[in-house]
């Protein structure tokens, strides 16, 4: 077997988990030169809910330990102290409604004849029709993810990402979280050349 039909085939898998990742979407300050930014820190949230809420601390570990894994990929630090760029995220989770259409088919079906001719019994097989769709409406559970980074020596915000995506409860889990920091950061690579 040639290597130029082996290609495709092994190429084919990665196309298709590309395709299936949710659309993210940036926005970057043009002005802004990411080849100086070297280190960044994290900034606490303010919401009074969040620091009640448990699960929100197990959010906020998982969207930092992604987020972390990316930009140290790219070269960046975490420092505690004077850092070039500050980053927060925001998570908001909210109940929608989706309008969803099925396609409708008809049976399929055998019926039978008698042929005086021959005398003898047929049948006929008719297979399933496209009938039309079947529209209904679901509620769903949408989370958006969003994180953005600000110059800490201006204070202007330089980039902000995010992603939309169903969920399956208030509470996002590791693996929906780390879903949405990868896509939002498929967009990073190249904001930043």
């Amino acid at each position: 077997m040639s290597v130029l039909k082996v290609i495709p085939v092994l190429l084919l898998p990665i196309m298709l988990a590309v395709g299936c990742a949710t659309p993210a979407y940036i926005e970057k300050d043009e002005t802004a030169d990411f080849s100086r930014y070297q280190t960044y820190a994290w900034i606490d949230s303010d919401n009074k809910e969040d620091k009640k809420n448990r699960h929100a601390d197990l959010m906020k570990k998982n969207v930092q330990e992604a987020v972390n894994a990316k930009l140290q990929k790219q070269g960046w630090r975490e420092v505690k102290s004077k850092p070039d760029v500050l980053i927060s995220y925001d998570m908001l989770v909210e109940k929608t409604t989706r309008e969803l259409s099925n396609p409708v088919y008809s049976m399929p079906f055998r019926r039978v004849y008698y042929n005086p001719y021959y005398r003898r019994f047929g049948s006929i097989y008719y297979p399933s029709r496209f009938m039309g769709y079947d529209y209904n409406t679901a509620t769903v559970q949408e989370g958006t993810l969003t994180i953005t980074m600000v110059d800490a020596r201006t204070d202007k915000t330089i980039w902000q990402g995010w992603t939309t995506d169903d969920v399956n409860s208030r509470n996002v889990s590791k693996k929906e979280i780390q879903s949405s920091v990868n896509s939002i950061f498929r967009k990073f690579d190249v904001v930043k050349k």
